[in-house]
C-alpha cells in the first residue's frame, strides 16, 4: 500500500466536472456501523509480522490496528520461488491478534485501474453493458476475498479492504468508470456475503472518484462502508481536504495513511511500515456518564493536600472515592471529620501508602487508579480510561481531561509519568504503569 502522494493538480476539465460538485448533494456514508468503535493508530507492513514482533509492538507501540494483505493477484506476500509469502498468516495468527486487542484490517489487492502502467493485472475497461466485465470481476474478487477471510476465521461484518492503488488518470473516462463499476461490484458482493466493504486508494484518485460519483449520480454505484485514503501530509488525523472529498462523507468511517514506508522501532523490534490514523464505527465511545457517586463531582483542576477540618467539594470527592473503595460509609457532606481520617488511614494501610490520615498526592492517585490494570493506549475507552486520566491529573498532569477516551494528550502524560518513575517511556499503559499509579509513585 505504498501509493504516490496525492497530486496537487489535475486536468482543468476534471476539476470543473468533479470538484465543483463537492459542496452540493448528499454524502457517502456507511451501510451500518459495528459495535466496537475505535479512534487511534494503525500500521500496515508488507507481510504479517511474527507473533513475537506483534507482542513487542502491542506492549510498546501506539498502534491498536494492523493492516495485513490476505490475497489478490497483485498483492505482495504471495508465495513464489523467491518470496516465502505469508508464513505467519493463518487462522491462529488472526485469532491471537484479535484476542489481544488488535483491530485486524484485512486487505485484498487484485486488478488495478486500466490506465495504470505498472501492474500486470488490470480492470477490463470495456464499456459494454455499463462496464459489465468490470462489475463481474469486482464481484469475483469479493467472493475470493470472502473465502479467504473465512479461512482466516474473520467473522461476518468484518470490513474487507480493496487496495486500488492511486496514481491513475481520473480524467480518463473509461479508466475511471470501469474502476468505479469494479468497486461497486466488490461492495455489492461483500454485502451479499455478510461482510462490509472498504476501499483503499489515494485521496486524489480512487477516493475522490468514489465521492464525486456518489455526489453527481447517487445510486449509480454502490458505495463502500469505509474508506482508507493515502494522503502523505504527516498529520495523524482523519480530516479530509474538500478539494477531493466532501467533509461529511464517510464521517466516522475513515483511515488516513499519513506516512509511507518508514522504519519504526518499538520494544526493540524494527519494522518497515506505513503509519495510519483511524476512526471507524463512529470512533472510540466515551462513557455515558463521568459521574462517580451520583451528582458528586470528582474532577477538579488540582487535588490539594487535605486534612482533618478541611471542608468543601474536594472533601466530598474524597469521601466518594473512599466509599467506592470500600473504606467509608458516611455521608458525602464535604467535611473532613474523624470518620474520614479513619477511612483515609485504613486505605493507606491497605495499599502500602504512608499512613498519615491526610489526603496527599499519592493517596489521590491511588484512589483514582484502583481497579483492574488493562493495557491501554490511544483509542482505549471506558471506565478504565477514566480512572487512568483522573489518576494522571491527580499526579499533576493538568493537561489531561477526564473524558473516558485515551487521546494523544493522555498518552503524552503517561510517558511523562513513566519517565519520572523510571519505567520504559512508551506512553502505553502497561501493568507496571498501573502499579506505579496505584501505589502513588512519584
Amino acid at each position: 500500500m505504498h501509493v504516490a502522494p496525492a497530486r496537487t493538480a489535475v486536468v482543468v476539465a476534471v476539476l470543473v466536472a468533479f470538484c465543483a460538485t463537492l459542496l452540493t448533494g448528499g454524502t457517502a456514508s456507511a451501510a451500518g456501523r459495528g459495535k466496537d468503535g475505535l479512534t487511534g493508530y494503525a500500521f500496515d507492513a508488507r507481510c504479517a509480522p511474527t507473533q513475537e514482533q506483534m507482542d513487542a509492538w502491542l506492549a510498546s507501540s501506539p498502534f491498536w490496528g494492523v493492516g495485513v494483505y490476505i490475497g489478490g493477484s497483485t498483492a505482495s506476500c504471495r508465495t513464489t520461488a523467491t518470496d516465502p509469502g505469508q508464513p505467519h498468516l493463518d487462522a491462529t495468527w488472526v485469532a491471537t491478534q484479535r484476542s489481544r486487542g488488535w483491530r485486524v484490517l484485512p486487505i485484498w489487492v487484485g486488478p488495478q485501474a486500466s490506465c495504470q502502467t505498472t501492474y500486470g493485472d488490470l480492470i477490463d475497461a470495456n464499456p459494454a453493458g455499463s462496464y459489465a466485465a468490470a462489475d463481474a470481476r469486482g464481484r469475483a474478487e469479493a467472493t475470493a476475498a470472502v473465502t479467504r477471510a473465512r479461512e482466516l476465521g474473520l467473522p461476518s461484518r468484518t470490513t474487507l479492504w480493496y487496495d486500488l492503488e492511486g496514481g491513475f488518470d481520473v480524467a480518463n473516462d473509461d479508466c475511471r468508470r470501469s474502476a468505479l463499476r469494479f468497486l461497486s461490484g466488490w461492495t455489492s458482493a461483500l454485502h451479499a456475503n455478510g461482510f462490509r466493504s472498504g476501499v483503499y486508494s489515494s485521496v486524489s484518485a480512487g477516493i475522490h472518484a468514489l465521492d464525486n460519483a456518489d455526489n453527481i449520480s447517487a445510486g449509480s454505484y454502490e458505495m463502500p462502508d469505509q474508506v482508507w485514503y493515502a494522503w502523505y501530509n504527516g498529520r495523524a488525523d482523519v480530516d479530509i481536504d474538500p478539494q477531493w472529498v466532501r467533509g461529511s462523507s464517510w464521517e466516522g468511517e475513515r483511515i488516513h495513511q499519513y506516512e509511507a514506508h518508514t522504519t519504526a522501532t518499538y520494544g526493540g523490534v524494527a519494522l518497515t511500515i506505513d503509519r495510519n490514523f483511524l476512526e471507524l464505527d463512529g470512533g472510540s465511545p466515551a462513557p455515558r456518564s463521568t459521574r462517580a457517586c451520583g451528582r458528586t463531582t470528582v474532577d477538579f483542576g488540582s487535588y490539594p493536600r487535605l486534612r482533618a477540618g478541611s471542608k468543601g467539594d474536594r472533601v466530598a470527592a474524597l469521601q466518594c472515592l473512599l466509599r467506592k473503595n470500600g473504606r467509608y460509609r458516611g455521608r458525602l457532606d464535604g467535611t473532613y471529620d474523624r470518620d474520614v481520617v479513619r477511612a483515609v488511614t485504613s486505605y493507606q494501610r491497605r495499599h502500602d501508602l504512608r499512613r498519615t490520615g491526610k489526603a496527599d498526592r499519592a493517596t489521590w492517585m491511588a484512589l483514582f487508579a484502583q481497579g483492574s490494570g488493562p493495557l491501554m493506549k490511544v483509542g482505549s475507552a471506558g471506565e478504565s480510561a477514566l480512572r487512568l486520566q483522573r489518576a494522571l491529573r491527580a499526579s499533576g498532569a493538568r493537561s489531561v481531561k477526564p473524558t473516558g477516551v485515551v487521546d494523544d494528550r493522555t498518552a503524552k502524560a503517561v510517558a511523562r509519568f513513566q519517565r519520572r518513575v523510571g519505567l520504559d517511556t512508551t506512553g502505553v499503559v502497561t501493568p507496571e504503569t498501573w502499579v506505579a499509579l496505584q501505589t502513588g509513585a512519584r
